[in-house]
């Protein structure tokens, strides 16, 4: 048994066919390739020292960062640190700062209100520095 292809047609692009195909491919990859490289680029992650006691604290700090724009917000109780991951074109690390302190909780670029801290409940209440 044997295979007859005379029958096959291809088909014939012209050239200026084949160059706007190319054309176009490289042009969607390209696009492709920018959104992507921009997407992760304002994606920052940090870390915030934020003074508080407990799980109570917990729950409010990572709050106020989320409202302040973070995408992530993760607070360990025995290091004080708060981990965050946001996109740099919503939010910056002075404005979940802010946050943290209006809500009662020192950070080490701003303290908290005396009369929001003083409003806390008393297991969040932290030893305060000078």
């Amino acid at each position: 048994m044997q295979l007859s292809f005379s029958n096959l047609q291809i088909p014939k692009f012209s050239n200026l066919e084949v160059m706007k195909s190319i054309k176009f491919i490289l042009v969607a990859i390209i696009v492709a390739f920018t959104t992507q490289l921009g997407a992760q680029k304002s994606t920052q992650t940090a870390s915030i020292k934020v003074w508080g006691n407990c799980s109570t604290c917990k729950a409010r700090i990572e709050k106020a960062a989320k409202s302040a724009g973070t995408t992530t917000a993760n607070w360990n109780e025995s290091s004080k640190m708060l981990k965050i991951t946001f996109d740099a074109s919503k939010t910056n690390i002075d404005k979940v700062s802010k946050a943290l302190a209006a809500v009662g909780h020192d950070t080490e670029k701003y303290k908290a209100d005396p009369k929001v801290y003083n409003a806390l409940p008393g297991c969040c209440k932290y030893p305060r520095g000078k």
